[in-house]
């Protein structure tokens, strides 16, 4: 059992690598304003009905990796409840990206649920 329970997180942690991204892009693409990384978080927590929840501290790199991409903007502001925060927002080049990964996703996931289709759950 321990066996299929390291085997699960194994594969959780390999998906999960390649979806934070998209999911990152489409929270800022839907915000209405310049979010903060524990803001995302959050967002992602409550909108991914805890799937895509995690360490908010890994969300750090992904948006950094983002950002020398050219596919998000940020900015630090001081905060009045502690360290200044950094705010994300999306920009025109990231919402071009997140067109095609989006197309790419769901191209992916019919993929895979055709696959999938008839087995017992």
């Amino acid at each position: 059992m321990i066996e299929l329970d390291s085997q699960l997180r194994k594969f959780q942690k390999e998906l999960s690598a390649g979806t934070v991204s998209l999911a990152l892009l489409a929270v800022l693409a839907a915000a209405s304003e310049p979010m903060y990384g524990y803001q995302i978080a959050k967002r992602l927590e409550r909108e991914g009905e805890g799937v895509l929840s995690g360490k908010q501290s890994a969300l750090y790199p992904v948006l950094r990796n983002l950002g020398a991409a050219g596919l998000l903007d940020s900015y630090v502001e001081p905060s009045v409840t502690g360290p200044p925060r950094r705010y994300y927002r999306i920009t025109e080049t990231g919402l071009a990206v997140l067109r095609e990964w989006t197309q790419a996703w769901r191209a992916t996931r019919d993929s895979v649920d055709s696959v999938l289709q008839g087995l017992n759950s």
